[in-house]
């Protein structure tokens, strides 16, 4: 949270949803102070047998959003878009896939499988949603990157 804190600036008022994990709320209140509104979003999981062999998370039977500090928009209280992009970079960067071989013995080995992943995500896929690139959208670059480009 210092480093999103460091990043983003605290000039500026945003908005933060996180799960329920406990030292979030410590983490938030310590980077952000008052200046960042704030809510957790709690998941039940509906409880059934898995069954041998299933790795998938149970059904979710209940999503509860609680404001937590600050003002945030119930619309945008959610914590969807972290955990698509989590999904996204376990898919693309398959160090970070469950039971998995592809591992990195040292952080350096991670950063540089990691980043040609990051870099695709947001300067070479055109988004459905967005209809271009995140980069391109944020206003970061006017073109679509190319593989060739992004590694010469």
């Amino acid at each position: 949270m210092l480093d999103l804190a460091a990043r983003v600036g605290t000039e500026t008022r945003i908005q933060i949803s996180t799960d329920a994990f406990h030292l979030y709320r410590e983490a938030v209140e310590a980077a952000f102070g008052s200046i960042a509104d704030y809510a957790q979003v709690v998941k039940t999981f509906a409880s059934e047998n898995p069954g041998p062999g299933r790795y998938s998370p149970p059904r979710v039977s209940e999503v509860v959003s609680t404001v937590i500090s600050g003002d945030p928009d119930p619309e945008w209280i959610s914590t969807s878009h972290v955990e698509r992009w989590n999904l996204s970079m376990r898919t693309a960067c398959r160090r970070f896939t469950r039971l998995s071989f592809s591992f990195s013995r040292n952080m350096d080995n991670l950063r540089a499988a990691w980043a040609p992943a990051v870099c695709a995500y947001n300067f070479v896929k055109v988004h459905r949603s967005l209809r271009t690139t995140p980069a391109m959208a944020a206003g970061v670059t006017e073109r679509l990157w190319t593989v060739s480009y992004l590694v010469p």
